[in-house]
């Protein structure tokens, strides 16, 4: 049986971009299907007002990337953490990534704001903090594709840290069997993250433009993490409430 996975989409591409990419809906679902883990998708614009009805269920909710701001006060964005607060409070499993990362954690009691660090760009590596189930144990370090401005300064009370960096302490965390997190992005490709460095390149300023393009060069695991995240979707598969939600992923290293 298929999972059925809500992508929840928090952006619209540049227009030199959609024509090729799309948007980060079709990102994701590209990302998964290149996965063993078989599963369909819904693609629904919140930014543009689009939900499910509440007729239709999923297995799990996924909030993408955003070249919002995750702390402002937008409507669409007060609408999407009112949305999730509810999807949480009936145990549905909850996904981010990048914005979605950040805005879950802020929904959920967490912080996140403009990071004094500055601008997360390319390839970056990260140190894993711990393992769960549906991660592979003999994995200690990962690589993400990245392009951030803002991190997650505090988890919620109950996350589980995952991935950290010296930049990038919350680089990723989970809560319980419910809530799986990560500032990276695990469904960009090189040719999209350098179009993006490309049209930044005179906000980022040549120096830091000049490493996140030599840092392309480096691996990255975003098929890794989509295995992962289809994996978590599919373990426990008993819904668990919010309050179960909050003892720790399984295991630390």
């Amino acid at each position: 049986m298929s999972l059925r996975i809500c992508i929840l989409e928090t952006d619209v591409l540049r227009p030199e971009l959609a024509a090729q990419y799309q948007g980060y809906g079709r990102m994701f679902e590209q990302l998964f299907e290149r996965q063993t883990t078989a599963a369909q998708f819904r693609v629904f614009n919140v930014m543009n007002g689009h939900y499910p009805d509440d007729s239709e269920t999923f297995d799990a909710y996924l909030v993408t990337g955003s070249k919002a701001d995750s702390f402002a006060d937008d409507p669409w964005i007060t609408t999407l953490k009112a949305y999730l607060l509810k999807l949480y409070a009936r145990g549905e499993k909850l996904l981010g990534v990048c914005f979605g990362h950040q805005l879950l954690a802020l929904t959920l009691g967490g912080k996140a704001e403009r990071a004094n660090q500055g601008w997360g760009v390319g390839t970056h590596r990260y140190r894993l903090a711990a393992h769960a189930p549906w991660m592979d144990a003999e994995t200690t370090e990962l690589t993400l594709l990245i392009s951030h401005q803002d991190q997650v300064t505090e988890l919620p009370k109950g996350a589980t840290l995952i991935a950290s960096s010296d930049f990038c302490p919350n680089a990723a965390y989970c809560i319980g069997d419910q809530v799986l997190c990560f500032q990276g992005h695990p469904e960009f490709v090189n040719d999209y993250s350098r179009a993006l460095l490309d049209a930044r390149q005179e906000h980022l300023g040549d120096e830091v433009y000049a490493r996140a393009v030599a840092s392309l060069a480096t691996a990255h695991q975003g098929d890794l993490v989509g295995e992962w995240m289809l994996r978590f979707i599919g373990h426990a598969p008993d819904k668990v409430s919010s309050k179960a939600a909050g003892e720790a992923c399984t295991g630390a290293s």
